[in-house]
Formats: structure tokens, C-alpha cells, sequence
């Protein structure tokens, strides 16, 4: 029998602004996956877009992690401390990477002219993939997919169940370093994973339809590729998922941990279908991690 890998999990919220509801959400899942396997917890801060940090946001939250009692493993990550990492990486995908001159709205425009109405998301059509137009200039670099077969990736969430994605039709080539020069999501959290030696993710499903392009970066890069877990994300009121982008509001305010507990915590338990009851934060993990346990029997299991 194969010995199952020792467990690493992690948080890695971004610090343009503090931590709401729906991030407290994924940060408690994510926690309770580690405990629940016996694992790690890892924290990495991911402030890779300096365009959009707030001074202070990422204080705040190391703050509301550790007032909510969850406590991480070693020392906090940040993204920006990593960027030779997304370099060597850069470097290693080689050919597959090429620079791309085009704007979105060039990009939103091809596709009214090639299907005669505009699609909610832009696929790219490789415009630029056998090198730039006479007048472009290079704004971002873009990681070439396959185009024949296509390429085709599937795997297993462990909450969502079997999730498969044409990344040929779907996504087309998609940027690796961005117009601003910042180093895009995809690669930076592939190559932090990779590093880290993190064995399962746990976040929000709206980052459902990000993982086949992450597998497909792991899987060029000879990257070992994690277990998924994908937890069903807040709405507010008009539907939107429940992020900065949308108004939502600190679930910390400060306040007394009691407040903290009855207002944040059990509201965020059973959003996940967590029915317990604690009058303290501690009595809070005790109840809530054998819960955890529990409700993973009725999901599919972890390899």
C-alpha cells in the first residue's frame, strides 16, 4: 500500500483590505481540512499586485486570523519576497512563452468579429502567437496552450466532484506576466504551491474554473499537483459574490471575542453546514474540527 502524503495546507489572502465574511469562510475551511487531517497550516500573504495593496491590510488580517484562534504553521510567506522563484520559472517555460502587444478591448473585439456577439469571457485568439504585429510593442507575456488535440484537463474537487475544462476553447493562451509588469496569479500561486510543498488547497469555488490552467502550469513546470477543495462562496444580497470589489465590510471590527464568536464565527460554521454550538473561540475549534471530520465523510475523499 502507498503511504498517503503528510498533509500542508494553506491560507493566502490578499491585502487589499481587511478580511470579510466570505474570506473568513474559506480561511475556517481551509483551517479545519489542515486539523481535521493532522497536517500543516501554512500562511502566505499573496501581495503580488502592488497596484492594489492597502497599507496595513495585511497587519489586519494576520490580526483577525490570530483573534479568531487560528494559529498557522512557521513563518508567514509573501509573494513579494518570491520573485526569483517566478523568474526561474519564466525561465524553465522557455518557447511556450511569448509576448503579446494586444489590449483587452483588441482582444473583445476579435471575438464580436469571429462569432458576431460579444461573450462574457475573452478567450484569447492568438493574435499574437507567431509574433507581434508591425506597430505592437510587448505589454504582457502569454503561455501558449496547446492547440492540437486540445488540451483538455479534469481532476477530482473534492466538494464540486469531477471538473473538466477545454482550455484550447475556453481560455486560450493566458498571461503569465501582466501589461503592469506584475507577475499574474496563475503562475505566482503554481510556482508558491510547488515551493511550499503544498499537498491540498482549499478556497472558494469561484476560483473553481482557475485550477486546469494551474495544473496545466504544473504540469510544464514538473510540478507535483495538489488535492482540491472547493467550498461554495458568499453572495450579498444582489447575488454578486461577497468580496472587496462589491462593498463587503470587515468581519473584524475589534470587537469582543464573544461578539467576534456569535456574530463571525458560528454564522461562517454553518455556512459551511456546521452545526455546532461553543461559548468560547476554544470550545469553537473543539466542536467545529470533529465536525469537519464528519461532514468530509459525506464528500469525496482525499487520495
Amino acid at each position: 500500500m502507498t503511504a498517503r502524503i503528510p498533509y500542508i495546507g494553506r491560507f493566502a489572502p490578499s491585502p487589499t483590505g481587511p478580511l470579510h465574511f466570505g474570506s473568513l469562510v474559506a480561511a475556517m475551511a481551509s483551517y479545519l481540512d489542515a486539523k481535521a487531517h493532522h497536517g500543516q497550516w501554512l500562511l502566505r500573504i499573496e501581495d503580488v499586485d502592488g497596484a492594489r495593496n492597502v497599507d496595513g491590510a495585511a497587519e489586519h488580517i494576520l490580526a483577525s486570523i490570530q483573534r479568531c484562534g487560528m494559529h498557522w504553521d512557521g513563518d508567514v510567506s509573501w509573494q513579494t519576497q518570491r520573485y526569483p522563484l517566478y523568474q526561474q520559472a519564466l525561465e524553465q517555460l522557455g518557447g511556450l512563452v511569448y509576448p503579446c502587444g494586444c489590449s483587452r478591448r483588441e482582444i473583445a473585439d476579435s471575438q464580436v468579429n469571429l462569432s458576431g456577439h460579444h461573450t462574457q469571457a475573452l478567450v484569447y485568439p492568438g493574435i499574437c502567437r507567431d509574433g507581434l504585429a508591425p506597430g505592437k510593442v510587448e505589454r504582457a507575456l502569454r503561455l501558449k496552450v496547446p492547440q492540437s488535440p486540445h488540451c483538455v484537463l479534469s481532476f477530482e474537487d473534492r466538494w464540486a466532484g469531477h471538473y473538466s475544462q477545454d482550455l484550447t476553447v475556453d481560455v486560450g493562451d493566458f498571461i503569465i506576466r501582466r501589461a503592469d509588469g506584475y507577475w499574474a496569479y496563475q503562475l505566482a500561486v503554481v510556482v508558491d504551491d510547488g515551493a511550499q510543498g503544498i499537498t491540498d488547497i482549499v478556497r472558494g469555488a469561484d476560483l473553481l474554473d482557475s485550477t486546469p490552467r494551474q495544473l496545466y502550469l504544473q504540469q510544464v513546470l514538473g510540478l507535483p499537483q495538489p488535492t482540491y477543495l472547493h467550498v461554495p462562496v458568499v453572495v450579498n444580497e444582489a447575488g454578486d459574490k461577497m468580496s472587496k470589489q462589491t462593498g463587503a465590510q470587515a468581519f473584524d471590527t475589534g470587537a469582543d471575542p464573544q461578539v467576534l464568536l456569535r456574530e463571525a464565527m458560528l454564522p461562517a460554521a454553518r455556512f459551511l453546514g456546521l452545526d455546532i454550538q461553543a461559548e468560547t473561540i476554544d470550545a469553537f475549534w473543539r466542536a467545529a474540527t470533529p465536525a469537519w471530520a464528519q461532514l468530509l465523510q459525506t464528500l469525496p475523499r482525499r487520495p
